[in-house]
């Protein structure tokens, strides 16, 4: 007689179940990546985003435009509000600098009392010479680069390797 065996040896299923787990850990693996990249595609988008709006801003207060520049890290005091107020220019200034430097920190949006809707340790710099605008903005990425190039501004320099920068170089006449 002859002896057939039916069905799966335990080596077989063993084997069929280590292929299982590889691929599903690469199938993590690459979540994790794309998970990192969209929220690295978010944080440009931000920059992007706070950056058209302090030229904006600039542009509707032309006659103040040199004392827009400066350094901006989310340290800057409550002010007379524009929004209710009528206000002169020197006070638009003011106004301005304060509601373009408090995103830069997350005051949008909060979780209990820690701010979360801004970009990681944001430092913001704006320069201007005779109407040509430069408006830098640095943050902390998630993980560090290969390679730390050097931007075009020295602005949130001491983030090191995780650093994001995001420069936009416009003219307001």
């Amino acid at each position: 007689m002859k002896n057939q065996q039916r069905g799966l040896s335990l080596i077989e299923l063993m084997v069929s179940l280590v292929i299982l787990v590889v691929g599903l850990v690469g199938i993590f693996n690459l979540h994790l990546i794309s998970k990192r990249g969209s929220f690295e595609a978010f944080q440009q988008t931000q920059a992007a985003y706070l950056a058209n709006d302090i030229v904006n801003r600039m542009k509707l207060n032309r006659s103040e435009l040199s004392s827009y520049a400066g350094t901006y890290s989310g340290v800057r005091t409550a002010v007379k509000s524009c929004e209710t107020n009528i206000c002169t220019t020197s006070e638009t200034l003011s106004w301005d600098q304060y509601q373009w430097d408090q995103p830069l920190i997350g005051t949008s949006e909060r979780v209990g009392s820690q701010n979360v809707g801004g970009l990681d340790s944001a430092i913001a710099c704006i320069t201007e010479n005779a109407g040509a605008v430069s408006v830098t903005i640095t943050w902390r990425g998630i993980r560090e680069l290969s390679s730390s190039a050097k931007a075009s501004s020295d602005c949130g320099h001491s983030l090191g390797k995780r650093r994001r920068v995001f420069a936009l170089n416009t003219m307001i006449l």
